[in-house]
Formats: C-alpha cells, sequence, structure tokens
C-alpha cells in the first residue's frame, strides 16, 4: 500500500492536516507517473474495467469523493498497446468520460458490459 509505506496511517487525516482535499497526493502521482508496464505485459491484458470505486483512488486521493472529474478518462487514444483487449466494464456515472466509448470499442471488437 503506497500510503502506508510513506508512514501515512490514516489518509484522510493526512488529507486534512495538509490541505490535500481533493487533490492527488504528490508521491502518488510521481509514483504511477513513472511506471513503466512493459509491453509484453500489456499485450496480456484482455479486460479493463473502469469504476471510481477502485482502490487505486484511494491511494492516489485518499478523500475524493467521485462527484468530481479528478480522475476521468477522457482519451481513448491509448489502446493501440492492448491488441488482445476483449471486454471493457465501466459504470456509466464513473470514471470513463469519453463520447460514444461504447462505439470505439464497438468498432475494435471489444465487448462492454
Amino acid at each position: 500500500m503506497l500510503l502506508a509505506e510513506r508512514g501515512i496511517g490514516d489518509p484522510a487525516s493526512y488529507v486534512l492536516e495538509n490541505g490535500l482535499h481533493t487533490e492527488v497526493l504528490p508521491g502518488s502521482q510521481a509514483h504511477f507517473e513513472a511506471l513503466e508496464i512493459p509491453a509484453e505485459l500489456l499485450t496480456r491484458v484482455e479486460e479493463l474495467c473502469f469504476d471510481a470505486g477502485a482502490d487505486v483512488f484511494r491511494h492516489c486521493a485518499p478523500a475524493w469523493d467521485g462527484e468530481d472529474d479528478l480522475f476521468d478518462v477522457r482519451s481513448l487514444d491509448d489502446l493501440a498497446p492492448l491488441p488482445n483487449l476483449r471486454e471493457i466494464t465501466f459504470v456509466e456515472d464513473g470514471v470513463l468520460a469519453v463520447p460514444d466509448a461504447a462505439t470505439i470499442f464497438a468498432a475494435r471488437g471489444i465487448d462492454t458490459d
């Protein structure tokens, strides 16, 4: 857990004490921006789930309530490295904010739930 590794035992208190509110924690942002996923692993991805309730969001912004667009996905331009992607699950009011996303997925032969 990223926060525990950084010595943050109570994320909500940390956020309030540091005035972060619904911002992404700088250390978490740096970690995920530097994270490199090898192409060989990306080719194994067969399913993605866009859900604002995923744990990764609490690691990045512990006080985020899911009510704003902080983590909205606004582009599907990076689907090329996922040639075996066959299924996308997303919550209509979740973090997938791409107009006509279902149409884009259908054109690539990706099922949506």
